[in-house]
């Protein structure tokens, strides 16, 4: 299936011209002769590249590549600004709004078709990319959905831990990471039986060792997507612990990632506040307290739970509908 590409141009000769050219290289063309014109057709058809003049009524390319790229669900989608501009302030709005690629009117046939190349093979490795993380992202919730009583952990989780990496000033890239690692953190349950995993009584030793290395396998799984790599400590440790009796490395203190710290907190809570098979879901303050004695204890890190406790005042964060937990799942927790 031929890639689609938008024109947008208010020069009905450069319009022509460019749309002959991409119709003769076999691209599927749309054509717009104006900013707003063009952000309609993008929405309507979603193309592959867009190529846009930037001095057009209505709207500019500079606008219309704006709107493209502020948006999360079309930032990735490539965007080659057309312009007779020369000045490096020009090329400055350009970049500032996104732009991929810049082509100087007249356009060149040769450099045209390379730079449109360049970018749909970029975009298609991107696109791969994302169809994998679909994929992990869906066998994770198959493997949650296997047990209705932890229905919406791991979006809960995804949510939570986010918001409490950017309470606490983490990064960016790390506050990505910890709403991914929110959704997979427990992909490695794939790899523990149905048996174990929805068992009701009390685990054996074996069956404790099993699930215990979740941890690895979800890593395993994940360890291939490049674009995963900052979520593979917090998959691998967010069941470690601060005084080293934590799985599956028994990493002490600061040894363990903050990530990772701030997800183990966020689990904790959400399983402490989740109801299960031989216990109701427990108050958010009754929660706390007990997630308190346990940092006395030397288990999770103070300073992360301290800012979660803060976070959690600030909030008024809603107490969760009480869900059953499997005993599996709580000694994943900790428990």
């Amino acid at each position: 299936m031929p890639e689609t590409i938008l024109i947008a141009d208010d020069h009905e000769s450069s319009l022509s011209a460019l749309e002959g050219l991409l119709l003769l290289e076999g691209f599927d063309v749309r054509t717009a002769p104006d900013g707003e014109a063009a952000l309609a057709e993008f929405r309507r058809s979603r193309p592959d590249l867009l190529l846009l003049d930037v001095m057009m009524p209505r709207m500019t390319g500079f606008d219309v590549c704006r709107h493209i790229k502020d948006d999360a669900d079309s930032r990735l989608i490539p965007v080659i600004l057309i312009t007779a501009l020369s000045a490096t302030a020009d090329r400055v709005a350009g970049i500032e709004a996104g732009a991929d690629d810049f082509l100087t009117k007249p356009v060149d046939r040769e450099q045209l078709l390379a730079r449109v190349r360049s970018l749909l093979k970029q975009k298609a490795y991107t696109d791969e990319l994302d169809r994998a993380e679909s994929v992990l992202y869906a066998l994770a919730r198959s493997i949650e959905g296997k047990d209705p009583y932890t229905e919406g952990h791991c979006e809960r989780l995804a949510e939570l831990s986010a918001r409490l990496g950017e309470f606490i000033g983490l990064e960016a890239t790390q506050i990505k990471a910890l709403r991914r690692a929110g959704v997979v953190h427990d992909i490695g349950k794939v790899a523990v039986p149905d048996h174990i995993l929805l068992k009701r009584g009390k685990l054996t030793a074996k069956e404790r060792k099993c699930v215990q290395r979740h941890p690895l396998v979800g890593e395993g799984i994940c360890a291939p997507l490049k674009s995963f790599q900052l979520v593979l400590p917090i998959i691998r440790h967010h069941h470690e612990k601060l005084d080293g009796t934590g799985y599956p490395d028994g990493l002490k203190g600061n040894a363990i990632p903050i990530a990772a710290r701030v997800l183990q907190v966020v689990d904790v809570y959400d399983a402490l506040t989740t109801a299960r098979p031989y216990k109701k879901a427990l108050p958010p303050a009754e929660a706390l307290e007990i997630m308190e004695d346990e940092v006395k204890r030397g288990w999770w890190d103070p300073v992360v739970f301290t800012a979660f406790t803060e976070m959690m005042g600030r909030e008024a964060i809603a107490e969760p509908e009480p869900r059953l937990l499997t005993r599996a799942a709580a000694a994943a927790a900790g428990d």
